[in-house]
């Protein structure tokens, strides 16, 4: 009687059958915990008596304009002033971009905000900037849609999984066809270029009103804006702030794909957004409630990545 087949070793296995014994092999995990925690006074804890006061305060409107659908718009905003972003005729996905108005090299930063914070954003939440400046640029301080929360798919809303619509990614995915000039990276490039700025300023965005998850094979989706006429999300200006919206192409994604006649299609759930940058009106009494608010500072790291550069010739 011959020798029975042996059974396979991870060394002389197939791949599949060496991933089956790893995986068979794995240790159970413990429970996850968040990399970045909020502890009290870390800059990741925002004063929300500071705050709750900063949005109840008086305030005083100082520029208003609707944003059409399907363009771009971009403003400034103040140190110490509001900024208010709704949907005055029902649901619209916003891509929204920020820089230092006094410096366009710090910008935001969505991959480390979604570290610090959440892949999704709500009330208290700040949005930061890029290294090496590394600072709240903003703070949000009213939400409408914070009660949506996650739904039945793992959506939530406000989000920085994902980016800008692109006219290259749509030519890639939607064939020659498919060439478009109005989605939000092309919105976001018009509306920065009377302040000096060009396409390569234009960086990854928060999604503003956009329901979005990974599903259980880690891809990401996207759900329909819940939004409704009047909702919004407000921002307080930690810094002197230039900021771009674009009126998604996808209007409220209800409609949303690729290909030559999907943006015919897509307009049909296409609605503008209104911007508003208020200022308010007792400033010193509201900002110097308890601690008292204090402009965002650059984190005091004074080295030089382990280099050392000489100032001249030695001898």
């Amino acid at each position: 009687m011959s020798d029975p087949t042996p059974t396979p070793t991870p060394a002389s296995s197939s791949p599949q059958d060496r991933d089956r014994l790893r995986l068979q092999a794995r240790k159970p995990l413990p429970p996850t915990v968040p990399a970045y925690l909020p502890a009290a006074g870390s800059p990741l804890s925002v004063d929300r008596e500071l705050y709750s006061a900063i949005r109840q305060g008086g305030r005083e409107l100082v520029h208003s304009f609707t944003v059409p659908i399907r363009s771009g718009y971009a403003w400034k905003a103040e140190a110490k002033s509001i900024v208010r972003i709704s949907t005055p005729e029902g649901a619209q996905v916003g891509d929204l971009n920020i820089w230092n108005a006094n410096n366009p090299r710090e910008r935001f930063w969505a991959s480390r905000t979604k570290q610090l914070h959440s892949s999704h954003v709500s009330t208290f939440d700040r949005l930061w900037s890029c290294l090496p400046f590394m600072r709240p640029l903003c703070t949000i301080i009213d939400d409408s849609l914070s009660w949506y929360g996650v739904d039945e798919t793992g959506g939530r809303v406000h989000d920085l999984l994902g980016t800008r619509c692109d006219p290259y990614i749509n030519t890639l995915l939607g064939g020659s066809g498919a060439s478009y000039d109005f989605h939000c990276h092309s919105n976001l490039t018009r509306a920065v270029l009377p302040f000096g700025l060009n396409e390569s300023d234009v960086h990854d965005v928060i999604n503003l009103f956009q329901v979005t998850g990974l599903d259980k094979e880690g891809r990401y989706f996207m759900n329909p804006c819940p939004a409704q006429s009047g909702d919004y999300i407000e921002f307080f200006a930690e810094q002197d702030l230039l900021m771009a919206l674009s009126t998604c192409p996808g209007g409220d994604l209800s409609l949303w794909g690729f290909g030559a006649d999907s943006e015919k299609e897509m307009i049909k759930c296409c609605r503008p957004l209104k911007v508003e940058v208020f200022k308010l009106v007792d400033e010193d009494k509201v900002l110097g409630l308890g601690a008292g608010w204090t402009p965002a500072e650059r984190p005091d790291y004074r080295g030089v990545h382990g280099m050392k550069v000489p100032l001249g010739e030695t001898r």
